[in-house]
């Protein structure tokens, strides 16, 4: 236990929490995890994907590649960290005597692999205390990317990089000429509530794009590829590397109203621009009712 370095080369304190040199060894986990998750992704692709279940909704997938890799996750960190608790997307959480828990994607952008489309990604994260968005602290995370082989990754006041290049959030002159991400839920009711909000969004902002892995939204955040993003309705494996990596590029990373980042809404990008969207937002009321 003890402090990290800060991005501005400074000491950040970081009370009962993994010392600096311990973050960094947690990144090195994260990363040589997903690169050999996403390794196996990539080489076990077969020329057409099945279904082997749905989770949500019809359209929401899980394919047994889903279920291996997040396998091949779990018999990993059981062997190098046994007393960390799992909590994944496709098995059940696992419990864990130190206090850290990892916080697994398999595959986040199932739909986009499923269907051959390139962006999809492993995305592995360490976080202290309870793994809830809106009270954990995120201690070091790799988002690898399958299809393309990049690699981000961030440690907690380390800094984040995309295959050993450091990375800083891009700020947009305004809102009108920012690029934004988001994505959509699987339930009709949501969809519905979000295609009414992105009628407010659109009109304000120089495009959107939706690509469908939210982990990858956040790190070309933080590559400044995009300039804005936002999603509601985002799991705690969807936003623990990725967001921890934009965080650490220097984005700001909340919910609407003062709260936290939850799957009840998701906003980051540079202070500025950041504060713009989370208004245009909340006068969209993006987080209320989707009835």
């Amino acid at each position: 236990m003890g402090s990290a370095v800060g991005q501005d080369g400074g000491v950040t304190s970081l009370p009962g929490l993994p010392s600096a040199s311990e973050i960094a060894d947690l990144r090195a986990l994260a990363r040589s995890l997903s690169l050999e998750a996403g390794a196996m992704v990539r080489g076990g692709r077969p020329a057409r994907v099945e279904v082997a279940a749905t989770k949500s909704s019809e359209v929401d997938p899980v394919t047994e590649m889903d279920r291996a890799s997040e396998e091949l996750l779990r018999r990993r960190l059981a062997a190098r960290r046994p007393d960390d608790a799992i909590l994944g997307e496709e098995g059940d959480d696992v419990a864990g005597t130190s206090g850290l828990t990892w916080v697994i994607d398999p595959i986040d952008g199932t739909v986009n692999y499923l269907y051959g489309i390139a962006s999809y990604a492993v995305s592995v994260a360490v976080v202290a205390g309870e793994p809830d968005p809106a009270t954990w602290t995120v201690l070091a995370g790799s988002v690898h990317s399958v299809v393309d082989g990049t690699t981000w990754t961030a440690g907690r006041g380390q800094g984040a990089d995309r295959d050993g290049s450091a990375l800083r959030v891009r700020e947009a002159t305004s809102l009108a000429t920012s690029l934004v991400g988001t994505g959509f839920g699987y339930g009709v009711e949501r969809r519905t509530h979000q295609a009414r909000v992105l009628t407010r969004v659109l009109p304000q902002v120089r495009d959107i794009r939706r690509l469908g892995a939210a982990a990858i939204d956040l790190c070309l955040l933080a590559e400044g590829s995009l300039d804005l993003y936002y999603e509601r309705g985002l799991n705690p494996w969807d936003v623990a590397a990725g967001g921890l990596v934009a965080t650490e590029a220097g984005a700001a990373l909340t919910g609407l109203r003062g709260a936290p980042a939850t799957d009840l809404m998701t906003v980051a990008g540079t202070p500025a621009r950041h504060a713009e969207l989370v208004a245009l937002l909340e006068s969209a009321d993006a987080d209320g009712p989707e009835g």
